[in-house]
């Protein structure tokens, strides 16, 4: 093995798991945004407020994806400079 260069397991393992923190964001964030959907559906708002929902919900679901995305990466980061 090559000092300082990445192994194919590696780089394997670093592409799983991008696409697993990807996945999970985007299933994360569709999750929130189907809760406000819901709920504005429940409540029967008007329209205005069914839209302030809606994008509400869009924002905050777009915050909950990136949040998830960074914290995968992170802790697989962290896992990966530890050697496991």
């Amino acid at each position: 093995m090559d000092m300082g260069r990445e192994s194919r397991w590696e780089k394997d393992a670093m592409t799983v798991e991008i696409v697993f923190a990807l996945v999970t964001s985007v299933v994360l964030a569709a999750a929130v945004l189907a809760v406000a959907l819901a709920l504005a559906l429940a409540f029967g708002v008007s329209a205005p407020a069914r839209k302030g929902t809606l994008v509400g919900g869009a924002l905050l679901g777009a915050a909950a994806g990136v949040w998830r995305l960074v914290r995968v990466l992170r802790r697989f980061d962290a896992q990966r400079r530890k050697g496991h």
